[in-house]
């Protein structure tokens, strides 16, 4: 069945936005915080309806929403770090992406742009655990790096990444800083807003924690378009 740029679909509680690809070229998602279970599956079915083709995927799922998601759904669904995908990737039509992660802590939110990325078309390739603090492991990694058409740089603490590997390849570079750190991080607003200041030029920065906003930003940056 067809929809038309503008449709949603109206599911009482929530109206379901499935017209978004055919006016953005990116995919509608399901943000599960603050939502029931059922709401999350009740919206990822809405979703896959709309576009039997199309992986449909929800962020920030807790442990009730992915039991549910995969109760509903069966094998067709991949879960990792809160994500809940549900329908097989698109081939990739861009890339390689590579998703940069300073330390296993921020793995969560890696995964979420990752995982994201490919859901909108994007090859990507997940570059995990080298930050600063041992920059060596992140020089083992520049063939890859400077092979990446785009870089999304995941990092918390003292946010400094973004900055070095802005220094080193030529690929827009998209910084997210995570909620990871002592004290004195404030809850990812110290990397924040050192990415907001970095030295190297060219940066840009979303928000906090926010894997899946960096992901959509490199689908348009790299003019990816979902299936209509």
């Amino acid at each position: 069945m067809q929809y038309e740029e503008g449709a949603y679909r109206d599911l009482g509680w929530a109206k379901i936005d499935v017209g978004r690809p055919a006016r953005t070229g990116t995919a509608e998602a399901v943000y599960a915080a603050g939502k029931t279970p059922a709401q999350v599956v009740g919206a990822l079915a809405a979703l896959r309806e709309a576009h039997p083709g199309r992986v449909a995927v929800a962020t920030r799922c807790d442990a009730a929403c992915e039991a549910a998601v995969r109760e509903a759904f069966g094998e067709d669904v991949l879960v990792e770090a809160g994500v809940c995908a549900v329908g097989g990737f698109p081939p990739a039509e861009a890339g390689p992406l590579a998703v940069v992660c300073a330390g296993t802590s921020d793995l969560p939110v890696a995964h979420e742009a990752e995982i994201t990325a490919r859901a909108n078309g994007l090859d990507a390739r997940l570059i995990a655990d080298v930050g600063v603090a041992g920059l060596h492991r992140l020089l083992d990694k520049l063939p890859e790096l400077r092979e990446a058409v785009c870089v999304i740089v995941v990092a918390g603490m003292d946010g400094a990444l973004p900055s070095v590997v802005a220094g080193l390849v030529s690929a827009p570079v998209i910084a997210v800083p995570t909620s990871v750190g002592y004290g004195a991080a404030f809850g990812g607003l110290a990397p924040l807003l050192t990415m907001l200041n970095s030295c190297s030029p060219g940066v840009t920065v979303v928000n906090i924690d926010n894997g899946f906003g960096a992901a959509m930003a490199a689908a348009r940056i790299l003019n990816v378009k979902a299936a209509r």
